[in-house]
């Protein structure tokens, strides 16, 4: 089996294994490598063909005996092959991933003005898509006169097209620029593909401006690379069923219902089913305040536990392909305790007279007794007692 991966310094999570699992049948793995043992893992025979991404798209480029038109025209490679005599072939898929990311939203650059955001390599590879496709080209990066902070000579930009990292996760409420600058705005392209609604597509969606994210372009490229490592030609409708399967599994489950109703059991299941992350809310609420949750109503009342609630919420909404069982939602009550029984063999009481004890809101059977409203219940409604 065709040894194949995705060769970078940190990698963290990636998509590329589950994109590459559903495109052909090899050997997929992730390869960390550091900058001090990058010519001795490309020299080695531990792979046949890699995926490559930063900060070694350029410094690869030397080992290559021969590169393809568009990797040498960027002298950038994203694709590696070694081939039967052992030499290297280098190609930028990238170039096609963006091209295909451009016809499938159907934004025509050809003739408009299209500011690119970011100077890097992705800028690069971006910037000759672009102008290959007929459109005016300005790059817009930290310094030099084409800055951010000049924007506003830019203003009948038509094209704004995202390079950048801004609107990653998990720094998914940024933008990189404020659409509402280029009143001539007709199309927006963000490669950045985690989350696959950026901040700045949402607000070209609230805009109505056309828009495509970067995930067409992550599956497209890998289909080109696939293509190398095997030798295969792969039709176009396989990239629409991959980027489905792919958007499928990176949506979040979401799971909300009364205490005790299994909220946290049908997650366990889920997960195991499905092979995903299981997330609770509760726990990650109680960790934050360091204290569970009874407490915490008993404590700092139902205000603190709604805010605790609302940022654990928002951050865990911010991650893609999780199963999030949500916090249990019902209002406890502290109460004190009039009487208590002696208990069984199988349940001991542990309050007296006197205690203030903390109880769901819903728990026990309300009883009126000369005019006095109780209620009455079991131990295992009691969740703490304060003191």
């Amino acid at each position: 089996m065709l040894r194949c991966g995705l060769l970078g310094e940190t990698l963290g999570h990636s998509y590329s294994p589950m994109i590459h699992h559903e495109l052909g049948e090899y050997d997929y793995r992730l390869f960390e490598v550091s900058k001090e043992d990058l010519d001795a893992f490309l020299c080695s025979d531990r792979w046949d063909g890699l995926n490559v991404t930063i900060p070694y798209k350029k410094a690869v480029v030397p080992y290559c005996a021969e590169l393809s038109e568009a990797a040498e025209r960027l002298q950038s490679v994203n694709t590696l092959v070694r081939r039967p005599d052992g030499t290297l072939y280098g190609d930028n898929t990238d170039l096609f991933g963006f091209l295909y990311m451009v016809r499938r939203s159907s934004i025509d650059p050809a003739g408009k003005k299209a500011l690119v955001l970011g100077s890097g390599g992705a800028s690069v590879t971006v910037k000759a898509a672009l102008e290959q496709l007929g459109a005016d080209v300005t790059v817009i990066s930290r310094s030099g006169p084409d800055d951010y902070g000049h924007l506003d000579r830019h203003a009948d930009a038509q094209i704004i097209a995202n390079t950048t990292p801004v609107g990653m996760y998990p720094h998914n409420d940024a933008a990189a620029v404020d659409l509402r600058r280029f009143p001539r705005c007709e199309g927006v392209l963000d490669i950045v593909y985690n989350p696959a609604r950026t901040a700045l597509l949402l607000q070209a969606e609230e805009l109505g401006i056309p828009h495509a994210g970067g995930l067409s372009m992550l599956v497209a490229q890998a289909k080109r690379s696939s293509e190398q490592f095997t030798g295969t030609v792969i039709g176009d409708e396989a990239l629409g069923r991959v980027e489905r399967t792919v958007n499928h599994r990176l949506r979040n489950i979401i799971l909300i219902g009364m205490p005790g109703s299994g909220k946290s059991a049908v997650a366990a299941a889920l997960g195991k089913a499905l092979d995903r992350e299981v997330v609770e809310a509760d726990e990650l609420i109680a960790q934050r305040a360091g204290m569970s949750i009874p407490e915490i109503f008993a404590r700092s009342g139902e205000e603190i536990f709604r805010k605790l609630e609302t940022e654990v919420l928002a951050e865990q909404g911010k991650r893609s392909g999780i199963i999030l069982s949500t916090a249990n939602k019902e209002k406890s009550v502290i109460a004190e305790v009039i009487a208590a029984g002696p208990g069984t063999d199988d349940v001991k009481v542990t309050v007296k007279p006197g205690d203030k004890v903390v109880t769901g809101k819903y728990a026990g059977q309300e009883l009126k007794l000369d005019g006095e409203d109780y209620v009455i219940v079991k131990m295992a409604d009691i969740l703490a007692v304060v003191e």
